[in-house]
């Protein structure tokens, strides 16, 4: 069985002033705070999020 892809996202902006959709997207992925990662798998709901809130993050792959 083939592994999933999975990343790690890291929050390193504030979500000090941001527009509404841009913090419904942070929270989507579970981010809560500044300098918190999270692990998410790598589908296309989760890279259209990430990519809207790109300048905020930090991603890997795991």
């Amino acid at each position: 069985m083939a592994k999933n892809k999975q990343l790690r996202v890291t929050l390193v902006r504030s979500l000090s002033g941001r527009l509404a959709g841009h913090k419904a997207c942070v929270s989507g992925l579970g981010l809560r705070r500044m300098h918190h990662s999270v692990v998410v798998n790598d589908t296309p709901e989760n890279r259209g999020m990430i990519n809207k809130v790109s300048y905020m993050l930090q991603v890997e792959e795991v």
